[in-house]
This record gives C-alpha cells, sequence and structure tokens, in this order.
C-alpha cells in the first residue's frame, strides 16, 4: 500500500513533499488546519485534502483511514512565538496524538520534522550527539518532541520514527510564511524592489543554507532507508549573508550593493553548520543543490 499521510500539507515543506509523492505514484492525504498554510500551496495536487488539527484527531483520524507512512510536517515554526504553552501544545502534544494515529492506522514509519534549534548556539559542526541546548522555546519544544519520539518507538518496535534537523530550509512555497520566510525570500523581495538588501555588519554571519528539494529528499530517504533516530538535514556548508546578495544578483540581473546595519541582537546566533556525514552513513542521504545553483532555480519558479 502506498498511502501517505502528510501533515501541515498546505505549508511551505509539505507541500512541497505531497507533491513529489504524489508524483511518485502514492496516494496521499494532505492533512492541515490552514492557519498558517495557504490553499494556493496546494495548486496542481490530486490527493485528498482533509482541514484539521493535529491537536484534534477526532476530528480527522476516520477520515485519513489506514496509511503506510506519515510524514510530519505540521507545527508553529514561528520562532518568535512567545506563548509557552500554545507552542508546547500544537508541537509536542499534537505530534503525540499523531504518533497514537500512526500506530492505529498500521503505519510502518512516521517521518518527522526536528530542527537544528535543539542545538541553539552549540559548537559547529553541529553533530547529532552533542547535547541539546535550545535557546527559545520552539527549540524545546522540537527537544522535546524527539524525547518523545525515542519513547514512543521503544514502546512500540514496530513502528520506524525517524526525525530531521532541519537547518535554514528556503526554496519554492515558502512565501506564506511572511517574516518567518528565510533570508533568501527577505533579501530577494527587497533587491526585486530596486533596495539595497539590508545586512547586519559585514555580512559574515552564516547559515547552513538547504534547498527544499533536498529537504524532501531526506524525507524520502529516512522511510526508504527503514531507520529509526534523529539525523541532521543539511549541507555541511556555510553560507554567509554577503554570498546570499551575491548569488541573488546574479540570479536577478542586478548590481546591488548591500547595505551593512549594526546588530541590534545580543542573543544573535552568528552561524549555523551541520555535520551531514550520520544521515549520509545511515539514511544515504546527502544533499545535491549548490547554493548558486538552488538559487537560480528557485527564482525561476518565482518567475
Amino acid at each position: 500500500m502506498k498511502r501517505a499521510l502528510v501533515t501541515g500539507a498546505a505549508g511551505f515543506i509539505g507541500s512541497n513533499l505531497a507533491l513529489e509523492l504524489e508524483r511518485r505514484g502514492w496516494e496521499v492525504v494532505a492533512l492541515d488546519d490552514f492557519r498558517s498554510g495557504h490553499f494556493e500551496n496546494l495548486e496542481g495536487f490530486g490527493g485528498e485534502v482533509v482541514a484539521g488539527d493535529i491537536c484534534r484527531p477526532e476530528e480527522w483520524a476516520d477520515r485519513v483511514g489506514p496509511v503506510a507512512a506519515v510524514f510530519h510536517e505540521a507545527a508553529i515554526t514561528d520562532t518568535t512565538v512567545s506563548d509557552q504553552k500554545l507552542m508546547m501544545q500544537v508541537n509536542v502534544e499534537g505530534f503525540r496524538d499523531v504518533l497514537r494515529f500512526a500506530l492505529k492506522a498500521r503505519a510502518k514509519a512516521v517521518v518527522y520534522a526536528s530542527s537544528a534549534g535543539v542545538y541553539g548556539a552549540g559548537a559547529t559542526p553541529m553533530r547529532e550527539a552533542q547535547a541539546p541546548a535550545p535557546m527559545n522555546v520552539y527549540g524545546f519544544s522540537k527537544m522535546v518532541m524527539e524525547r518523545t519520539a525515542a519513547r514512543f518507538r521503544s514502546e512500540h518496535p514496530g513502528l520506524r520514527v525517524c526525525g530531521l534537523r532541519y537547518f535554514n530550509v528556503f526554496g519554492p512555497r515558502e512565501q506564506f510564511k511572511k517574516h518567518a520566510a528565510s533570508m533568501i525570500w527577505q533579501l530577494y523581495l527587497q533587491m526585486k524592489a530596486g533596495r539595497r538588501p539590508r545586512i547586519f555588519k559585514f555580512g559574515e554571519q552564516y547559515r547552513d543554507q538547504i534547498y527544499v528539494q533536498d529537504i524532501v529528499a531526506a524525507n524520502l530517504r529516512a522511510l526508504e532507508s527503514g531507520k529509526s533516530g534523529v539525523f541532521n538535514a543539511c549541507t555541511g556548508r556555510g553560507t554567509d549573508f554577503n554570498l546570499i546578495v551575491k548569488a541573488l544578483n546574479a540570479a536577478m540581473g542586478k548590481r546591488l550593493k548591500p547595505d551593512y546595519i549594526p546588530n541590534p541582537y545580543s542573543f544573535y546566533q552568528n552561524q549555523t553548520l551541520g555535520d551531514p556525514a550520520q544521515a549520509k552513513k545511515t539514511l544515504g542521504f546527502a544533499a545535491r543543490w549548490r547554493f548558486p545553483e538552488a538559487v537560480e532555480d528557485y527564482l525561476r519558479w518565482l518567475r
């Protein structure tokens, strides 16, 4: 049975994943409460769309029915949300409900979105074995999700549960995230309007920027590998903000120089960088897209 549930399917990553699964011949059920997801992200999707809150499985569990796999992308991903109870209810308690559903639906595997936020400002390159040090309730919720998954897996060894620690994801269908969308999207909007891109002095801060197509591939490899655990979904390469501006200028045919501004945040993370070795060894996943080529592909999609 090639039938899968994708939660958060009207969101950024969920929609890309749902569409790719369908392209590969899967019967896909797209679940979303449409609070932050958007129907336009599912343009071209031919499967069933179920409107429901992951924290209320009574709204959707019977409608979804049996599935072979669950891809859990639904979450509050805005790191500026300060309502700790809400963050934990949606990200952790909602995840528990999804795991219980997977068991009842006789799924063979659950692949879920964790985050590099569990590392906080930890040492780079960030490796799965290092101690979590989340800097906000979002990162904390993802850490608790991972612990919840480990306990659930030990209690139900017949269900594979694999978490992916997403680093800085960008690409098609992220625009509805608005202020929480990637720096690539934010700077693109500024440059499209003819403005100099505003970045912190002197653009040397870097992130492990990974294209959404690679994140989709990581989810599929996590399912196909038959493995459980938690793995980085990263490139292993640092992309500084100067390089982002350079790549956007090249792809847009512009020559806009950065507008360097002071960084007002004492808690700002100057660098994130993941170690991809464990994901490559265990899941067989390695990011394929180089940053400049990914930006070109993204802008072709936007046009």
